[in-house]
């Protein structure tokens, strides 16, 4: 019961990493809002609220901090977890496609952030954990708006850990960097590529790929008082792929 009486909110909470997390907080005693921009996540029980959000709105940002103190008299953990990727070339690339991954997997922290603190303030504290990649740290041909925005939630993740720690607020932020993870984004680009899957596998050390689960626990160490004295970290599950 490692979170017993905190609430925390999760985005990208109807699946994969998000959903994962969502699991194991209810499992270690928190209370959670699991948001998404899917109508088909987990449903309501007494210590679960499902919200609709957009990460990338403002005003869904707004609306969902409100439903967890509605709902639970508080907030101490925010779990920035959506994300999305659109694949090809930087030159086949177009700036709508492009602005989308921003909007989403880095406008989506920034907005997290800046409306989940007050409600921490008020709670006496807390900690944000920020779902990077481990391609936050390295590049991979095709992916050049995700790896950007990736390594922008890399450095924001420490920007607002040095803020934060400075006012006397008591807010950790931290981030995870996870590599490749069987979620249902990657399980569909798979099944369409076997081939991929050998490689990727070969690439990675341990010799498998991720479970969400593996990132879920990361995610949970962060969030909790064991983790009292990290802060502006960047926690990496990648199998090793980075170790190279």
């Amino acid at each position: 019961m490692r979170l017993n009486g905190k609430v925390a909110l999760v985005t990208g909470g109807a699946s994969g990493i998000g959903l994962a997390a969502v699991r194991r907080f209810e499992a270690e005693g928190a209370s959670v809002v699991a948001a998404d921009i899917r109508p088909d996540g987990p449903a309501r029980t007494p210590t679960l609220l499902p919200v609709t959000l957009d990460v990338a709105d403002e005003q869904g940002w707004i609306s969902a901090v409100a439903a967890a103190e509605a709902e639970f008299g508080r907030l101490d953990i925010l779990v920035n977890n959506a994300g999305i990727g659109v694949p090809g070339p930087i030159v086949d690339l177009s700036l709508a496609d492009w602005r989308r991954v921003m909007a989403v997997n880095l406008d989506g922290v920034f907005l997290g952030i800046k409306y989940a603190v007050p409600a921490m303030r008020r709670a006496g504290g807390g900690a944000i954990v920020n779902v990077s990649s481990m391609l936050g740290h390295v590049a991979v041909a095709g992916a050049a708006a995700y790896c950007a925005s990736k390594g922008g939630v890399a450095l924001l993740t420490k920007a607002a850990a040095l803020e934060l720690a400075a006012d006397g607020g008591n807010i950790r932020v931290n981030s995870v960097h996870p590599g490749y993870v069987e979620t249902p984004l990657l399980q569909g680009s798979l099944d369409r590529n076997p081939a991929r899957r050998e490689k990727i596998t070969a690439q990675t050390p341990i010799g498998h790929l991720g479970r969400v689960d593996d990132v879920a626990s990361a995610i949970l160490y962060l969030a909790s008082d064991e983790a009292a004295f990290v802060t502006g970290a960047g926690l990496v599950v990648d199998g090793g792929y980075t170790a190279q």
